[in-house]
């Protein structure tokens, strides 16, 4: 029964979930903002290099 009532180790456990719901959200983060930064480059890109083709003509 005392094992029950012990609750000694509750709070690193508690920190632990909210540590790893942290890293989640960062990955969640991560990867949607390098997706959104791969599509600006893209564009960019193809505007520079269409520029780059109208200044040589």
């Amino acid at each position: 029964m005392n094992f029950l009532r012990d609750d000694s180790g509750q709070d690193l456990v508690e920190y632990a979930l909210l540590l790893a719901f942290i890293g989640l959200a960062g990955a969640a983060f991560y990867i949607g903002v390098g997706q959104n930064i791969t599509g600006l480059w893209t564009v960019v890109n193809s505007r520079l290099a269409s520029a780059n083709q109208t200044s040589n003509s």
